[in-house]
C-alpha cells in the first residue's frame, strides 16, 4: 500500500479529546479508585489495616448499621418514585402544551417553569421551610382563603410525610428539565409527519398520544435515567431543609446525608472515613446497577422498537 492510499490518522481527535479525559480522569476515575481503596481499610491505633469486604459485611448485618442503610436506600427510591410519578409526567404535560402553535407567551412560560432550576439548593431550602412553617409560613393563610385551612399540617415535621414533601419541593425545582428537554424533542419531530397525521384525521390530544409520544420515548428514556442518577445522589435539599439528622426521627434520612454523618461525624458522632467510604461505594453500585439495566435492558429493546 502506498504512503497516499494509507489512512490518515487523525491525531487531531486525541489533542482535542485529551484535556477532558485529563479533567475528568483527576477528578473522578482517580477519586473514585481511592474510595474504593479506603473502603477496603479499618483504621486501628491510627494505623490503617486491610480488611478486605468485612466494611461491607458489616454494613449488611450489624443492626447499628444494617438498620440506617436500608432505611436509606428505601427512602432514596421513594424519592424516585415521586419523581417518576409526578415530575416527568407533569414535565410531558407542560411541553406538550408549550409545543401547541395556539398557544401565546410561550417563551415567558418556558422561563418561568425552569428558573428554579438554576436556583440555589440552599434558596429553595430555606424558602420552603418559612413558606410552609406554620407559625410564620404563608401557607396556612392561603389555605385558610380558600376553605382549606383543616388540610393544614405541619408536613416537614410529621415522619409520615416529611420526605414526601422534600421530594416534592425538589420536583417543584426540577421540573423544568424535563419540560426543556420534552419540548426540544417535539420540536424535532418533522411537519411532514404531523401533517400526514392530520390528513388521517389524527388531531389535538390523539395527535399527541398516537404520534407525538411514540416518537419521544427515547427523550422519555434519557430523562427517566437522569431522575434516576440525581434522585440517588440527593443530599442538598435534603440537608439544607432537614439538617444533616435527617429530621424528624431519620425519616427523610437518604444516602447522601446517611454517608455525611458518616464519613465527617455529627454532633456526639465521631467520623468514620472507611465506612463512609463503603457507603459512597455502594451508592455508586446502586447508580452503577440500575444504569446498566436502563442501557441493556430497556434502551436495547426500545432501538429495535425504532428500527
Amino acid at each position: 500500500m502506498s504512503s497516499e492510499e494509507r489512512p490518515k490518522r487523525r491525531w487531531h481527535i486525541v489533542v482535542f479529546l485529551a484535556p477532558a479525559v485529563l479533567v475528568y480522569t483527576a477528578l473522578m476515575i482517580l477519586p473514585l479508585f481511592g474510595t474504593m481503596q479506603f473502603s477496603l481499610f479499618q483504621t486501628v491505633d491510627n494505623n490503617p489495616v486491610y480488611v478486605g469486604f468485612e466494611n461491607f459485611i458489616i454494613l449488611f448485618t450489624d443492626p447499628n448499621w444494617a438498620e440506617s442503610f436500608w432505611r436509606a436506600l428505601g427512602n432514596n427510591t421513594w424519592f424516585f418514585i415521586v419523581h417518576m410519578v409526578v415530575q416527568n409526567p407533569i414535565g410531558i404535560a407542560i411541553a406538550a402544551m408549550l409545543s401547541s402553535p395556539a398557544l401565546r407567551f410561550k417563551s415567558f412560560y418556558r422561563t418561568a417553569i425552569f428558573i428554579p432550576t438554576i436556583l440555589s439548593f440552599v434558596i429553595v431550602g430555606f424558602a420552603w421551610k418559612l413558606i410552609l412553617s406554620p407559625l410564620w409560613g404563608i401557607t396556612p393563610g392561603i389555605m385558610d382563603a380558600v376553605g382549606l385551612k383543616s388540610w393544614f399540617a405541619p408536613w416537614l415535621g410529621l415522619e409520615s410525610s416529611a420526605l414526601t414533601t422534600v421530594a416534592l419541593i425538589s420536583v417543584w425545582q426540577f421540573v423544568g428539565i424535563p419540560m426543556m428537554l420534552i419540548y426540544a424533542a417535539m420540536l424535532s419531530i418533522p411537519d411532514e409527519i404531523l401533517e400526514a397525521g392530520e390528513v388521517d384525521g389524527i388531531t389535538g390530544m390523539s395527535a399527541f398520544w398516537k404520534i407525538k409520544l411514540p416518537l419521544i420515548l427515547p427523550s422519555i428514556g434519557i430523562i427517566s435515567i437522569l431522575t434516576f442518577v440525581g434522585n440517588f445522589n440527593a443530599f442538598d435539599l435534603v440537608y439544607t431543609t432537614q439538617g444533616a439528622m435527617a429530621a424528624p426521627n431519620f425519616s427523610t434520612e437518604v444516602m447522601g446525608t446517611f454517608l455525611f454523618r458518616t464519613f465527617f461525624g455529627h454532633q456526639t458522632q465521631p467520623g468514620d472515613p472507611n465506612m463512609g467510604a463503603t457507603i459512597a461505594m455502594m451508592m455508586f453500585l446502586v447508580i452503577l446497577i440500575g444504569v446498566m439495566i436502563y442501557l441493556f435492558l430497556i434502551q436495547t429493546r426500545m432501538r429495535r422498537y425504532q428500527f
